[in-house]
């Protein structure tokens, strides 16, 4: 980005924001110093000022620093309202299947779609090729135990998205659970297990399917002959 010389520390702020007003993606204070040719920690202190500025005054929109940078977000009070007015923010919503197919790969990235399938129970692999058009899910190579069966993890979209700095702010997934029942299943397939341990148990439980559909057929034989 080009540099436009030093900017008055009266009009730091006004510069900031206009920057951020016509920024899409979260904008690093370093980013923004060097456009403004100030000190990157003038514009650290700016940000936090202006974020803590608009908090105090409850405005209808909030600055937080997210996925490495700063971005403009409409205040949560107003979500309601902000959805009704924008006609086409139902195309942006996420489906039930999404969601948990979206959490399952936050939390246990990276993880393969059999592994997916393993914590879920049903397939998901259409559920993520849209999390991936979406640009919230991405391709993170091949696993070589599992026959080379592609990775996946979460995109700093996603990161954007809900509103973290990394990864280590998902929350815990125990405080969603409404019970003591939902919360044992969660630390036993969700976050106490690893996911190979669940596809290893399905993949037990197949084989022992196909073991018992033999024995059936094996019978089948013995009666079938004896019928004769």
């Amino acid at each position: 980005m080009p540099e436009l010389g030093h900017i008055e520390s009266g009009s730091l702020k006004g510069a900031i924001e206009a920057m951020l007003l016509v920024s899409s993606d979260p904008v690093a204070a370093t980013d923004l110093a060097g456009v403004l040719g100030v000190a990157p920690g003038e514009v650290a202190g700016a940000l936090a000022e202006l974020s803590s500025e608009y908090a105090d005054a409850n405005r209808g929109f909030q600055l937080r620093e997210v996925a490495g940078g700063w971005r403009l977000y409409t205040h949560p009070a107003y979500h309601e309202l902000v959805e009704a007015y924008v006609l086409s923010w139902d195309t942006r919503k996420l489906s039930q299947a999404a969601l948990e197919t979206l959490a399952v790969i936050a939390y246990h990235q990276p993880v393969t779609r059999e592994g997916v399938r393993a914590v879920r129970g049903v397939n998901s692999d259409g559920v993520i090729s849209s999390l991936v058009d979406k640009g919230l899910v991405r391709e993170l190579g091949r696993d070589p135990g599992h026959g080379q069966a592609i990775i996946y993890g979460t995109t700093q979209a996603f990161l954007e998205r809900f509103g973290l700095r990394s990864l280590s702010e998902l929350p815990d997934l125990e405080q969603f659970a409404p019970d003591e029942e939902s919360r044992k299943f969660i630390r036993e397939r969700l976050s106490g297990r690893s996911i190979n341990t669940t596809i290893d148990e399905l993949s037990q439980d197949m084989d022992e399917d196909r073991a018992l559909a033999g024995d059936f057929a094996d019978d089948d034989d013995v009666t079938d002959g004896s019928d004769d």
